[in-house]
């Protein structure tokens, strides 16, 4: 079976969760014998290349123009049709408004699918206008899989498809993270020790760090925030200016050290306040890793991941004084901490795994494939 996935980035040069879950789904389907090509864009300095990784060929795009987030490529159209027709199945990631185009206007008649990871949060002015491609777009493929039973439930968009949406949720594979070494370990005890609550991501504007800030200056717990991205220069400013010496940022880390964190923390802390969060994989690491989970109810998977009062606490978004509640709770009940973390980790292998989601795609790929081929419906 031959699957080609299109989104705007890749793991090979961006670490965003789309991009992770697009990773631990091929990686897995290709264990299982699916040969997976990513499509996807560079940036604007980068040119055409294919790389040959172990979990699929990534044919990478320069990128042309980027409005408000949004990339685009003239050259990606004619490798589009070159690799659509080599593809049983079409696996969009959603939301990148240049793949509706593409789909819509080249007209290639294969089995086609959409994991809708987010709704469109941000750019509201701008949705108003892309509204009807997307409606065209989510109408013309044959199924969306949403990450949640959660977004499937608040997301407006969602509401309008229910008779061809299904919920596969991500999942990651604890063998694709790196074994956790004493030494790494042993430096990261010395430097922070145990008791800090781990926040693990880009920095980014629907991440509620500036409330996770807020409750920090109100809490005697210790918080480490390790990445970077857009906020970090204005988080770092405030952190400053309200005195903070318990919180912590260490920027971009390597895997490595990740799994050292994640094994070391007193909890994953995931303050996200806005929609754009549509799952947490930092969640879904801490479940992995057995640690309890902080996050904020915003109807999405969050609360799909970290069930309130069994692996972790959920608390109201927007609201530093809950989220200060919630740390010194865990921070001060060591035992309730560890009761939590080892539900985590039960609801991870119960639910999350990328062995699980893969098999339910590559079913979900064959009852596609069937369809398309009955007689009368056949593929172009």
């Amino acid at each position: 079976m031959n699957v080609l996935h299109i989104y705007k980035d890749y793991i090979h040069n961006s670490k965003g969760g789309v991009e992770q879950a697009i990773y631990q789904l091929c990686r897995e389907t290709t264990l299982r014998g699916v040969k997976n090509k990513v499509l996807t864009l560079g940036d604007k300095h980068s040119g055409y290349e294919e790389i040959e990784r172990d979990e699929a060929r990534v044919i990478s795009c320069p990128c042309t123009a980027e409005i408000s987030s949004c990339k685009f490529s003239w050259s990606i159209w004619k490798r589009y049709k070159r690799y659509a027709e080599w593809a049983d199945v079409v696996h969009y990631h959603f939301p990148w408004p240049l793949e509706d185009l593409l789909h819509l206007l080249s007209r290639i008649n294969k089995p086609s699918l959409v994991t809708y990871h987010s709704d469109i949060i941000k750019q509201k002015v701008l949705n108003l206008f892309y509204s009807p491609l997307k409606h065209a777009f989510l109408s013309s493929v044959d199924h969306i899989v949403a990450t949640s039973p959660n977004y499937v439930q608040t997301s407006s968009v969602l509401s309008g498809f229910k008779s061809k949406v299904s919920v596969i949720p991500l999942g990651l594979n604890p063998e694709s993270y790196p074994d956790v070494e004493p030494r790494i370990l042993s430096g990261w005890k010395t430097k922070l020790g145990e008791n800090f609550f781990l926040f693990i991501g880009v920095l980014r504007y629907y991440k509620g760090l500036n409330i996770l800030l807020d409750a920090a200056a109100m809490s005697k717990e210790h918080f480490v925030l390790a990445g970077a991205g857009p906020l970090e220069k204005e988080l770092r400013s405030k952190a400053s200016s309200l005195g903070l010496n318990n919180v912590h940022f260490l920027g971009r880390i390597r895997e490595k050290d990740k799994a050292a964190l994640l094994s070391l923390c007193r909890g994953v802390i995931l303050p996200s306040h806005l929609r754009s969060e549509a799952f947490g994989l930092t969640l879904l690491e801490g479940a992995m890793f057995e640690r309890p989970l902080i996050s904020a109810e915003i109807g999405t998977g969050t609360s799909f991941i970290n069930e309130h009062g069994v692996t972790g606490i959920v608390v109201p978004a927007s609201d530093p004084e809950a989220l200060k509640n919630a740390a010194e709770k865990l921070g001060s009940s060591p035992d309730l901490a560890e009761r939590m973390g080892k539900n985590a980790g039960k609801r991870f292998f119960k639910l999350f795994t990328a062995q699980k989601q893969a098999g339910q795609y590559i079913k979900l790929y064959e009852s596609l494939i069937r369809a398309k081929t009955r007689p009368g419906n056949a593929t172009g």
